[in-house]
């Protein structure tokens, strides 16, 4: 068994990578609740917001990796599901001293919608990697500052087939026309396709021998969230993002592959 569940791996990297986290999410009364919330705070992440379902139990995954260190993963969503507009009622102070807002997908879409519009209304730059995949509104799209689609993500978003560098523009290009102004394919093994103000930078990763992939976008995009709030210009964050990445694929699990800022800046 190991930690995991994309928004806690997010967190748990940006918090590796000198971020100060505040995590909001919901956990069953459980032992992986328990065990989760004590992890969270080891890490320095300020759980004052985390929430417990009394009835539902915590989040759990079972994943697969094969020969090639892919991974497929199958969710038991549990407390996550139930993460509902309601329980984020009094989050308007703790979102006005935000830097960032970084959310994903598997919280309920009503959620997602509901902290991207409130965000926007208050100037608040708002992240959004979108997985697990669906179509997403215009409506959401419009509130997103940064979005960090992996190839598959990106197709199922636009529609395009991300295959090469010359695919991944043109999927970038449906996603800011819908006024997303920083948009980021990751491509794997390939790096990431930034398109920012209007201009295409291909960012490449390190070369590594691949152990597990598993999380690997969800430090890239703890990565990119912490260097974006520290100054970074958008590309210069991506390449720091990418090399956190990189280390996480050469080591097992999720949470546990998230590297530190002393090991990303070793290879900087």
């Amino acid at each position: 068994m190991a930690a995991g569940g994309k928004g806690a791996n997010q967190a748990v990297a940006a918090a590796r990578l000198g971020g100060a986290v505040t995590f909001i999410c919901k956990v069953g009364n459980d032992i992986f609740g328990n065990q989760a919330k004590a992890l969270f705070e080891q890490e320095g992440i300020h759980t004052a917001h985390l929430l417990t379902d009394a009835t539902l139990p915590s989040g759990i995954a079972l994943i697969m990796v094969d020969k090639h260190a892919e991974n497929v993963i199958a969710v038991a969503s549990g407390a996550n599901a139930a993460l509902a507009p309601d329980d984020l009622q009094n989050i308007d102070a703790l979102m006005d001293s935000a830097t960032i807002i970084l959310m994903q997908l598997e919280i309920p879409l009503e959620t997602v919608q509901y902290v991207a519009a409130k965000a926007f209304s208050r100037g608040i730059p708002v992240m959004l990697n979108p997985a697990p995949a669906c179509t997403l509104s215009n409506e959401l799209l419009q509130c997103i500052s940064i979005i960090t689609p992996n190839e598959t993500e990106a197709e199922i978003l636009t529609g395009i087939k991300v295959t090469d560098i010359a695919s991944a523009q043109q999927a970038a290009n449906v996603l800011y026309e819908k006024g997303i102004h920083t948009v980021i394919i990751t491509m794997g093994s390939n790096g990431s396709l930034v398109l920012h103000d209007s201009a295409f930078t291909h960012v490449p990763t390190i070369a590594v021998k691949a152990v597990d992939t598993t999380a690997a976008g969800d430090v890239f995009t703890g990565a990119l969230a912490v260097a974006l709030s520290q100054g970074k210009e958008v590309v210069d964050a991506a390449a720091f993002a990418c090399k956190a990445a990189s280390i996480s694929v050469t080591r097992l699990g999720a949470q546990a592959s998230a590297p530190y800022r002393h090991e990303v800046e070793g290879i900087l």
